[in-house]
């Protein structure tokens, strides 16, 4: 008998149904020992088991699962030792799945399993036992718990998490590399016997791949494996329990398996030379062809960068990589031309950029191509010897004059002979003209430099057998300076010379600005000057000077392109001359030597003590009739500070307030008030005969005050003249009363309000008018005594005598 044999006996009757008995015993002492605890387990034999413990302890029942029999399955017994078979204690049972899985017997302790059960749901139930008296109920032994452990059978077969994986690993790999690991489950019981032991198989995908048995790593087993023969692969793994041996549950996956590109293939041209045409005039950059190098490779291992790497026409051509469609193409670099050359040869190569270092023994990952270009001919436009032209010509040559010539050809073969003509938009005037057979340039007009100096001409060539086809070109034309051209006055001057000038002053230029302001500003010194058109190399240079020897006035050349002009003699009279011309001549120092005669208009004006102008006419009055704008707001300046000053005149006079014009305390009309106004003196015959005066008694009358301005303004009134024969009194006393009730009368009118001084005083009369007639002294020390109103007199006339003693 084989070892096969035994161990297939062995597994057929451990899968077979076997009945457990067991029994627990429950034993009560007469002593506080701890309880003991008997279990009697019947074997096959039927021979009984002794086990004694102390104390309570688990206790295990062993049961099959996925029991198939048509009765309730055998657990075990339980039996107390205070059983003594007369049915008086009853078993009871619970835990786990007491009542509805497993039942119990309640007079025998015999335990069963209802149901099949299964290990992968649940591999033990925990439950407790306890006998009791039937009839009082009370527990005759202590609760006790045991364990029902389920035994695993192999009712399970491995399982993948995927049914199907998906994995790749490059081409070219060694042999041995690793792809992917499968892993598969098994939900019976690890640790008892080989139900949970797995074992991997390939079934599908040899000889390219394997499996470790133990991991489940796939790995290939097949070397340099080729993308571009052979890109997928399928492989199935079986995985089996019972460690793969016969007998053994299993399950398969399914893993598809994609090789990866590596740049293990160079590029190749499909042929090994390549013929493009191109017209002679196509422009630069325009495109030519292209080249295309074919790669089995995918991705960046199939990039492809194109280069000229040799050939007669490296200069003339590039050559230029296009990313989207991995070709090369080529592209004018310089403009072609048939009659020079009509062949090109390019030797052009392809190069892969991503090289694997690994594969470099597969030979070199580039390859060549002979490109050959042939320019065709093409009819081409008139050439000109030069981009552009530039020609220089003095400004005084004669008409008809060459001042240039240009150049072209035709490119052609055939050389066919070429007609020049100018552009008239570029010489709306008609100043040039062109010869149609040699291209020479003369002048049809005048040239003037200081009318335009540039001129810039476009002139056009032509294929006499083919019109249409033109060419043009900018030609350059510089007018040189010839000093034909007479220094003259910067600005018109309107000059004017004081009638009490003195020899040697300068006129002044009458600059618009003449009007009442000008008192207020200074007078200024103006100088002439000169201009010219023409534009000496060295700069301007102007002489200034006289065209014939005049009596009256001088020029002096400041020998900065300005003059003055100063006066030779005094005692101008705008009433003899009114107006001197003065001609003046300009010259320059340029060759040949321009000038010419530029004449002043001299007035003679009125002027002031410090210069400023008068008048000298109507028209000298009057402002130009082109003011500039400096002027004009020079005018307005002047008119609003005048403004401004008569305003705050009148503000200031009007804000005065009514002082009194008595500076003592008391109001006293007597005082003697200090007005500052001088009379008229001995010539004044106008005034009145003061002699005749006399003091006749004063008439009081109702007078308004004098020492304040009056509230209200009134028209003054013309006083009737008194008759001849009026007694002094009485025209004194009327003409004060006419100006104490004028309120419009001055109050510092003293001759005419205050020319009687009243009677009775006690210090008589203090006019000194009749001091002149007395020719005795006075002694007039006793004003000290009558207060300090009178210091001042005193101090006037106390005086007197040292005075006349000094003298």
């Amino acid at each position: 008998m084989t070892i096969q044999q035994v161990l297939l006996l062995l597994l057929l009757w451990m899968w077979l149904p076997h009945p457990c008995h067991t029994e627990m015993l429950f034993r009560r002492t007469p002593d506080l020992r701890p309880r003991s605890f008997g279990g009697r387990a019947l074997g096959n034999d039927g021979k009984t088991i002794h086990r004694q413990k102390r104390g309570w302890m688990w206790n295990q029942f062993f049961l099959l699962e996925e029991y198939t029999g048509s009765d309730y399955q055998y657990v075990g017994k339980l039996h107390s030792d205070q059983d003594k078979g007369d049915g008086s204690l009853k078993y009871i049972l619970s835990g786990d799945g007491a009542g509805t899985l497993f039942i119990i017997d309640e007079k025998t302790g015999d335990i069963h399993a209802t149901r099949r059960i299964d290990r992968e749901e649940k591999a033990f139930y925990t439950l407790r036992a306890q006998a009791i008296n039937r009839r009082t109920l009370r527990p005759v032994e202590p609760e006790s718990e045991f364990v029902i452990k389920i035994h695993d059978i192999n009712d399970n077969e491995p399982t993948f998490p995927e049914e199907v994986y998906t994995a790749s690993v490059p081409e070219m790999s060694v042999v041995g590399t690793s792809v992917v690991q499968v892993t598969a489950t098994d939900a019976d019981d690890p640790s008892y016997g080989n139900s949970a032991r797995i074992i991997y198989s390939i079934l599908q995908g040899q000889p390219y791949f394997s499996v470790e048995p133990e991991t489940g790593i796939i790995r290939t087993a097949l070397p340099n494996m080729n993308r571009e023969n052979r890109e997928q692969y399928q492989v199935v793994i079986q995985a089996k329990d019972m460690g793969g041996q016969m007998g053994g549950l299993s399950g398969t996956t399914t893993v598809n398996i994609t090789l990866t590109d590596v740049n293990d293939n160079p590029p190749r041209f499909p042929q090994s030379t390549i013929h493009l045409r191109i017209p002679e005039s196509s422009p630069v950059g325009t495109a030519i062809g292209s080249v295309k190098a074919t790669d089995a490779d995918t991705g960046k291992n199939a990039e492809v960068e194109y280069r000229i790497i040799d050939g007669d026409g490296t200069d003339m051509f590039d050559i230029v990589t296009q990313k989207d469609t991995q070709e090369g193409v080529i592209t004018v670099r310089k403009p072609l031309d048939y009659e020079t050359r009509r062949l090109y040869t390019l030797k052009v190569e392809a190069e892969n950029t991503h090289v694997d270092p690994r594969f470099y023994y597969l030979g070199p990952f580039k390859d060549t191509i002979i490109v050959k270009i042939s320019v065709e001919d093409v009819d081409e436009p008139p050439v000109f010897s030069r981009s552009s032209y530039l020609f220089e010509v003095h400004e005084d040559i004669e008409l008809g004059t060459i001042i240039g010539t240009v150049m072209a050809r035709d490119p052609d073969s055939a050389s066919s002979p070429i007609r020049f003509s100018l552009d008239r938009h570029t010489d709306l005037d008609r100043i040039f003209n062109i010869h149609s057979g040699n291209g020479s340039i003369y002048t049809s007009k005048p040239l003037d430099r200081e009318i335009s100096q540039w001129h810039n001409l476009s002139v056009i060539a032509a294929e006499i057998n083919n019109p249409k086809d033109t060419t043009h070109v900018p030609v350059y034309v510089r007018i040189l300076d010839v000093n034909d051209n007479a220094p003259q006055f910067a600005v018109f001057y309107d000059t004017f010379v004081c009638e009490n000038a003195r020899a040697g002053q300068v006129y002044l230029v009458f600059l618009l600005l003449l009007f009442v302001c000008l008192l207020f500003f200074l007078q200024l010194i103006q100088t002439i000057s000169a201009v010219d058109k023409d534009d000496p190399l060295g700069g301007q240079k102007f002489f200034f000077s006289l065209a014939a020897v005049n009596p009256n006035f001088t020029v002096q050349d400041n020998e900065d392109n300005t003059a003055r002009i100063l006066t030779r003699r005094n005692g101008f009279s705008r009433h003899e001359i009114s107006t001197y011309l003065l001609p003046v001549v300009i010259s320059d120092n340029d060759y040949p030597i321009q000038s010419s005669t530029g004449t002043l208009t001299i007035r003679v004006c009125a002027c002031d003590s410090r210069g400023n102008m008068q008048s000298c006419s109507a028209e000298a009055l009057l402002l130009p009739a082109g003011l500039s704008t400096g002027a004009l707001v020079a005018i307005l300046l002047c008119i609003i500070i005048l403004l401004v000053i008569v305003v705050l005149f009148a503000a200031l006079k009007r804000q005065r307030k009514k002082e009194p014009l008595i500076l003592s305390k008391e109001d006293i009309r007597d005082n003697i008030v200090s007005y500052n106004d001088e009379g008229g003196g001995e010539e004044d015959t106008q005034a009145f005969d003061i002699g005749t005066l006399r003091n006749p008694a004063a008439i009081e009358d109702k007078k308004l005050r004098r020492d304040i301005l009056p509230e209200t303004l009134f028209v003054p009134r013309r006083t009737p003249s008194a008759p001849d024969n009026t007694d002094v009194r009485d025209f004194i006393n009327q003409r004060l009363k006419e100006h104490d009730t004028d309120p419009s009368a001055p109050p510092y009118d003293s001759l005419a309000t205050y020319a009687y001084e009243g009677n009775d005083s006690i210090a008589e009369s203090l006019s000194s008018l009749e001091s002149g007639t007395t020719e005795g002294d006075q002694n007039y020390d006793y004003l000290r005594e009558w207060g300090p109103r009178f210091n001042k007199l005193a101090e006037m006339y106390g005086g007197g005598e040292s005075d006349k003693d000094t003298s």
